[in-house]
């Protein structure tokens, strides 16, 4: 995998990390009482701002075994991007908002996340499949 997009995937897994931290403080504000809204809502902020940044940090670093093509490696790593600050942005404004984004309608701020989501989650299985044919093995003939 080209070096620079191994390094574009570390980078912008360091964000998307950043941004789930952040969402914790938040998180510990509406367990204290301190703040209003809903924990859950909030440790879902958290969970996907860390778990996207990872997802980021873990193909970046198997990186060097995928065999795909330059145009397809940057497919791979576009569709990993959209997938981390989809996830993580889309919930921390249903953190803010107090909405799920589960489907469209119920006022703006849901249906914004519901298309947040489902952009995430088309790009995240195209990223996946592509992760499994560059980490297929290839046979000596082929």
């Amino acid at each position: 995998m080209d070096e620079r997009l191994r390094q574009s995937l570390a980078l912008h897994g360091a964000i998307t990390l950043f941004l789930g931290l952040a969402a914790g403080f938040p998180l510990a504000l509406v367990i204290l009482g301190d703040l209003g809204g809903e924990a859950r809502a909030w440790g879902m902020a958290h969970m996907e701002g860390v778990t996207n940044g990872l997802l980021l940090w873990a193909v970046a670093g198997i990186g060097p075994v995928l065999r795909l093509g330059a145009r397809t490696q940057r497919v791979m790593v576009w569709a990993l991007v959209l997938t981390a600050y989809g996830n993580a942005l889309a919930s921390i404004l249903g953190a803010i908002a107090d909405v799920r984004g589960l489907e469209p309608g119920h006022g703006l701020a849901n249906t914004i996340a519901y298309v947040v989501y489902m952009a995430a989650i088309v790009a995240v299985f195209a990223a996946v499949a592509l992760i499994a044919r560059g980490a297929a093995p290839r046979s000596a003939d082929a």
